[in-house]
Order: C-alpha cells, then sequence, then structure tokens
C-alpha cells in the first residue's frame, strides 16, 4: 500500500507498533515545476520575509509492512520545494514529514498553540512540532532521531525541556495532502506550569528583538472547543484531538536499518 497511504482526501491515523525510514532519491524537477516554483517562492518571502530555503524532509513513499508496521522513505530536500503544494499544475512535489508532541495538562486537557505571524502558517492551531530536518550524512534518520526533534520543538515552541526519552511514540498521522506526521506524547505536567514556561520563552524571545513561534496557547479536552477558538488549525488537529479524548494509545519500536534508495 502506496498511493492510498500518501494520496487521500481525508485524514488518516495509522495506529502503529514499527517505524522503519529508509531514505530514497528526491524527483527531478521538471523545468516548468521550476520555473513555477522560484515564481511562488519569491512570491510567499516577500509577503513574509521570515521565511528561508533551508533543508528539510520530504516523505517520498509509505507503504504498510505486515499489519502494525509502516515503512517511511524519506527524501532530502528544501522548503522552497513545498510551495509546489499550493500549484495544481505541479507534478514532482512530495508531502512533507513533520513530527508534533501531545502534551497533556495534568487536568487532562490538551496543549495547543497558534502559528506566529512570522511562520509559513500564521494564525493556524495545531499540536507544538515542526518540519523534520536531514541528518548529517553520517548519521541515520530513524525513530530515535525523530525522538529528539519532537523534544527540541517541544522545547523552542513552548519552553518546555523534555528527555527524548519520555517521549512516547503514539500515531502516525497521512494529512490530506499526503504530509506525514509522526506524532509523540509527553508526559502530563501542571497547567500552571505550561502557563509559565511559555509565558517565559515568549518573555526571552521578545527581548532578543524575535517573534515566537506560538503566538498563543489554549488548552482543550475535545473537539468542539476547536470551533470556540477561531481561526484555521491543521487538518489532522480534530481527529487527532478525538482519538486522544477516547484514551487510545500505543507505541512502536525501530524497524531494521534501512537502505538508501
Amino acid at each position: 500500500m502506496t498511493e492510498p497511504l500518501l494520496r487521500a482526501s481525508s485524514v488518516k491515523l495509522l495506529d502503529v507498533h514499527r517505524l522503519r525510514l529508509v531514505e530514497a532519491a528526491a524527483p527531478s524537477l521538471t523545468p516548468d515545476d521550476r520555473v513555477a516554483m522560484n515564481r511562488a517562492w519569491a512570491q510567499a518571502v516577500r509577503a513574509n520575509p521570515s521565511l528561508f530555503d533551508g533543508p528539510v524532509v520530504a516523505c517520498a513513499r509509505l507503504e504498510q509492512e505486515g499489519p502494525d508496521g509502516l515503512v517511511l522513505s524519506w527524501a532530502r530536500t528544501t522548503y522552497r520545494q513545498y510551495v509546489l503544494r499550493k500549484i495544481p499544475s505541479a507534478t514532482s512535489w512530495l508531502p512533507s514529514l513533520y513530527v508534533t508532541v501531545l502534551q497533556p495538562a495534568d487536568d487532562g486537557r490538551l496543549l495547543i498553540g497558534r502559528m506566529s505571524s512570522a511562520t509559513a502558517s500564521p494564525g493556524r492551531w495545531q499540536l507544538p512540532g515542526g518540519c523534520v530536518e536531514p541528518p548529517a550524512d553520517d548519521e541515520p534518520l530513524d525513530v530515535a532521531a525523530l525522538h529528539r526533534h519532537a523534544a527540541r520543538e517541544l522545547a523552542e515552541e513552548t519552553g518546555l525541556d523534555t528527555p527524548p526519552g519520555e517521549l512516547t511514540p503514539w500515531l502516525v498521522t497521512r494529512g490530506t495532502k499526503g504530509s506525514v506526521g509522526v506524532l509523540f506524547r509527553a508526559p502530563s505536567r501542571p497547567a500552571s506550569l505550561l502557563r509559565e514556561r511559555f509565558a517565559a520563552l515568549v518573555a526571552a524571545e521578545t527581548a532578543l528583538g524575535r517573534d515566537p513561534e506560538l503566538e498563543r496557547i489554549a488548552f482543550i479536552r475535545s473537539p468542539a472547543e476547536l470551533a470556540g477558538l477561531g481561526g484555521d488549525r491543521v487538518d489532522y488537529l480534530e481527529p487527532v484531538v478525538r482519538r486522544y479524548g477516547s484514551r487510545v494509545s500505543l507505541c512502536w519500536t525501530p524497524g531494521p536499518p534501512g537502505r538508501p534508495g
């Protein structure tokens, strides 16, 4: 199963016990796609000068491996290529690969954040997290690396320092445009502490003349509360919040290392 997992019109939550990551080659851009990409990227940067064309990982392929495992093939690319997703005629784009973190409060509510104007999706509500960056040439991209990346994203966006080993793999999400998210669950913490750490992070970033990645956080316990927040939200948020409410959780273990494709 490859295309059904990557290309679909609705969000899919994948219960996974094993996740194996394999590097693959990125598709070559057609001349028309390259011209369209550069034009769209230039327009995006003019609208938001804080955007940068840094290295990032895309999802090249997603396959089921046995009854409860996935093989995720990934490719090195840059943020610029993600604008091709918004061009209907583009044929050589790849969906993104990202990590997210469920951060529960001690009263059972979940922390979500609204992206600031300095990000690529200003005003959008989502879980703490971000796109996966490629590893150094001599390092693997595996489940352990995703743990570290998720812990770093949680710290950068909320001010919470959580050891990677305390993050539990929970779900894999596949979005409406094929983007794949690896979702971890963090230990519960008091809501007062979560607010305190976030306020300290915002103050520190502001003192340095920088905009925080999240402009606001909120705590919710059901999909019905999302409507009251207003604004846009990432496509996986409502189904993930619904699944969290059902208290379903499972873990996976890393599969054997893959070879570059």
